[in-house]
């Protein structure tokens, strides 16, 4: 692991950016709606991230892949969830 400060900042950003969905997740799952949520902002988020982890595993670059395929992860989650909550809510 780079102990380098720009390391350092690299795995914090990494950090923070693999957690950027889950209070978005989370509430969609607790309230099992999804109705103000954006898919179309999700759907972009989900072809970002896996553009991420191409650019992280073509340099070798763990924080930037590993943070984006958690990032990848919530997104297609977040993108479940609507589809299944909106579903149900039309019923």
């Amino acid at each position: 692991m780079d102990c380098s400060i720009p390391g350092v900042i690299g795995v914090v950003a990494a950090c923070l950016s693999a957690s950027t969905f889950v209070p978005q997740v989370y509430k969609t799952w607790k309230t099992k709606s999804a109705k103000n949520v954006s898919i179309q902002m999700f759907i972009i988020s989900t072809i970002t991230t896996l553009l991420w982890i191409t650019y992280g595993i073509g340099t070798n670059k763990p924080p930037i892949y590993v943070a984006n395929i958690v990032g990848f992860i919530l997104s297609v989650t977040q993108i479940n969830l609507k589809i299944k909550y909106d579903r149900a809510n039309k019923r």
